[in-house]
């Protein structure tokens, strides 16, 4: 199976940000998907459906409404056994809004990745790849390596995402499954999350509101264009040999604060900041060391932080007209 490339593909996740791209990517493709999304209260529903609508016209995508955690639902979607790959992005969202909230976050981080790689075992699927997260890596060195021990997570979301990378090496190691865990930078573009720092600031600063910035906005990071992300979930899809992880990013960083000038200079409006103390769980860096993704996946990502940004704020005056 894993010398050919999968032609019907299971997106769990896919009304979500990343998701919908992916999606929309392997439709253009001229693969066949199956979307599941259970639109998850962390943010509006009327956010994803957009997404799920434009799909109705593609006779190659279909859709179907239920959680991962659903063993049942699962089943379902297998039982043709056309399915022949699974792209696991379903999780609950929020590194921040998991402090206090261990529970639900392992639940369907961890759990409904378990019930996922049962279904996928029981019905012969062999080939996975999973959204993992560069929190994972906590306040380790950087540029993050893949070899890195990533045992120091600073929040619950981080400890869930880590996690379920493990359950999945044990299901290669004893189930032959072909799986590359996919750590995404600091992913933004159109139809990002609206709790995510650069769409959060783009409706500050587009309403002239307060635009709260946790510590002196020096904290960098990674930021990856959607585009790029989602070129490295296709070649891991179609490459997956084995168990790996791997870095996504962009492979540098970008201070915090250029973002917001940025956002203000394509906005046409200045930011009204308000300073509030930096938060426990972010990490002071992140940045990929994007090696092995170039090595094993010709990845090369191209989509600067300008660039990006100025797509995203074309996407989102597109949204508020």
């Amino acid at each position: 199976m894993t010398d050919t490339v999968p032609r019907h593909v299971l997106v769990t996740g896919a009304a979500g940000f990343i998701g919908s791209h992916v999606v929309d990517r392997l439709a253009v493709d001229g693969r066949h998907v199956t979307a599941l999304d259970n639109f998850d209260p962390y943010y509006a529903r009327s956010a994803k459906e957009p997404h799920v609508a434009a799909w109705a016209a593609l006779p190659n995508v279909t859709f179907v409404e239920a959680d991962v955690r659903d063993a049942d639902a699962l089943a379902d979607v297998f039982a043709s056994g056309e399915v022949d790959a699974v792209v696991h992005l379903a999780a609950k969202a929020g590194v921040r809004a998991s402090v206090g909230d261990d529970a639900a976050y392992f639940d369907v981080n961890l759990t409904g990745t378990l019930v996922l790689l049962e279904a996928m075992s029981r019905h012969d699927v062999k080939r996975l790849v999973f959204g993992a997260s560069s929190s994972s890596y906590g306040n380790g060195p950087a540029p993050f390596r893949e070899d890195a021990a990533a045992d120091h997570p600073l929040q619950p979301y981080a400890a869930s995402k880590r996690s379920a990378e493990l359950l999945i090496h044990s299901h290669c190691h004893l189930h032959g499954l072909n799986a590359y865990c996919t750590r995404f930078f600091s992913a933004y573009g159109p139809r990002m999350r609206p709790d995510l720092a650069m769409h959060k600031f783009a409706i500050a600063i587009a309403n002239s509101e307060e635009l709260p910035l946790l510590g002196d906005g020096t904290a960098l990071r990674d930021y990856t264009y959607i585009e790029d992300i989602v070129d490295g979930i296709v070649a891991a899809l179609d490459r997956a040999r084995g168990y790996e992880v791997i870095n996504l990013g962009a492979g540098d960083t970008t201070p915090l604060r250029r973002v917001i000038e940025l956002l203000e200079t394509h906005l046409g409006a200045a930011a009204r900041i308000k300073r509030l103390p930096a938060n426990p769980s972010d990490a002071d860096i992140t940045r990929a060391d994007i090696g092995k993704a170039r090595r094993l996946l010709d990845y090369a990502p191209t989509v600067s932080i300008e660039d990006g940004v100025a797509r995203f704020v074309a996407w989102f005056r597109s949204t508020i007209v």
